[in-house]
């Protein structure tokens, strides 16, 4: 018996004992074809030995030390390099161990930016619905899927959302991706009106949205309305790329294709790869001089925050998306997988979207493709999509709730940035017997 607390009790998952590229393989030799890097995690596969020897020679030197007392030689070098390669107006990093720790970070700093700023009544956070940002509480205040949110719903913080930048679901057919992206947008500007200006911290957002929409980027456009509108009105601009940062849309970082810079940018997944837990909270010049001219502490604050083997690890993996020409190959095997995804899926009875940007990929799945009506929650298609890809040894994201929380389906693909063409055809063909599978079903 075992006394792991697992994800879900029916739970009986097979035990993980070696990583080869791609691949994960279990205690009985079965190959599993990694084609969602777990969570959009393993951007570089399970066997870099760059990085594993980087984690390993930190580890001879010093594995712990206390950021209240020390700092360490990788977590000032990863700092330098992130920075190196930032947008315009990022100075800082604040190192963590994960992405719920970097959104929650970031939702306390705006916090407390206004108060040193001179603005203490501005408290009021804005979101936008379907979006995920994290599992602890104030994360979860922010994110705006209703599924997850419920169960813990009197524990929340009280937030604002709005809608997304959701075209395949919000465009009418009258509408320009232009005027749909204004549209949207606008819901900022009226909802900071609504709550009055001067109560509102910051404006938090996916680039590309990923769990709970499935590979999601916005219209042109609409990200430079939304920095329009939060620079009128002295709102921080927050951007959670936990999830679709460090290389994965073919940008080291996503707003780069969105050409906007925010106040504060939030990574992690990819920035360890896998290899060690860690994320990040990069932060403008002019958020931390408010802090540094002010009462010179950021009030917040984790044990395992920056953690030099951590550090080691995530300054590896950069230093290998940087150099190793990785970036550009997400976006060129990324252009290879949706191509196939569209030879394959674009015609199929029950695809209604394909959509993303690099190696962040999703298909919407509907009962009708021509009224685009998903199928009965009840079925729960994505669950059963889940299974039969992984008896076919293959690992994808479905989730289910892509609509509203409730109703909707699709399947998230974000494999590492290695793949291979062969992989890639791989990908289409397990995907495929196992869609088909869970339609029989």
């Amino acid at each position: 018996m075992s006394h792991i607390f697992p994800r879900h009790s029916a739970m009986r998952p097979p035990r993980a004992v070696a990583g080869d590229g791609c691949y994960i393989i279990d205690e009985t030799g079965k190959r599993y074809l990694d084609a969602s890097g777990g969570a959009a995690v393993s951007c570089l596969g399970h066997s870099d030995r760059a990085v594993t020897d980087a984690v390993k020679a930190q580890l001879d030197e010093i594995a712990f030390a206390h950021t209240g007392f020390f700092t360490s030689g990788p977590a000032e070098e990863l700092a330098d390099l992130l920075i190196a390669h930032a947008p315009k107006g990022l100075e800082r990093v604040y190192l963590v161990s994960g992405g719920s720790e970097a959104t929650e970070a970031a939702i306390k700093l705006a916090r407390q930016f206004h108060i040193e700023n001179g603005e203490p009544a501005r408290a009021r956070i804005i979101a936008r619905r379907q979006s995920y940002h994290g599992n602890t509480l104030g994360a979860l205040s922010a994110g705006g899927n209703m599924w997850r949110r419920e169960p813990f719903a009197p524990l929340l913080v009280d937030m604002s959302h709005i809608a997304p930048c959701y075209a395949y679901r919000g465009m009418t057919e009258d509408e320009s991706e232009e005027d749909y992206g204004r549209r949207v947008a606008d819901e900022l500007e009226t909802e900071i009106l609504a709550q009055g200006p001067e109560t509102v911290a910051a404006f938090i957002a996916e680039p590309v949205v990923g769990a709970t929409l499935g590979a999601v980027p916005a219209v042109k456009g609409y990200f430079a309305r939304i920095r329009e509108i939060c620079d009128r009105y002295g709102v921080l601009l927050i951007l959670d790329e936990v999830m679709c940062g460090m290389g994965r849309t073919g940008h080291l970082f996503a707003c780069e294709a969105d050409g906007v810079a925010p106040d504060i940018l939030c990574i992690a997944k990819g920035l360890g790869a896998g290899y060690q837990p860690i994320g990040a909270m990069l932060v403008s010049g002019r958020i931390y001089s408010a802090i540094e001219t002010g009462s010179g502490f950021f009030q917040h604050g984790h044990t395992y925050i920056g953690h030099p083997a951590a550090a080691a690890a995530g300054l590896a993996v950069v230093t290998a998306l940087t150099g190793r020409g990785l970036v550009d190959r997400s976006k060129a095997m990324g252009e290879v997988l949706k191509s196939a995804l569209v030879e394959r899926f674009g015609q199929h009875p029950h695809v209604g979207d394909i959509r993303g940007r690099g190696l962040f990929l999703g298909l919407e799945l509907v009962e009708d493709r021509e009224t685009k009506a998903p199928f009965s929650p009840e079925r729960r298609l994505h669950a059963v999509l889940k299974k039969a890809a992984f008896q076919r040894g293959l690992v994808c994201y479905p989730m289910g709730g892509t609509i509203d929380g409730r109703s909707g389906d699709h399947v998230l693909l974000a494999p590492p940035f290695i793949i291979s063409d062969d992989q890639v055809a791989e990908i289409v063909e397990k995907l495929s017997g196992a869609l088909d599978d869970a339609l029989a079903a």
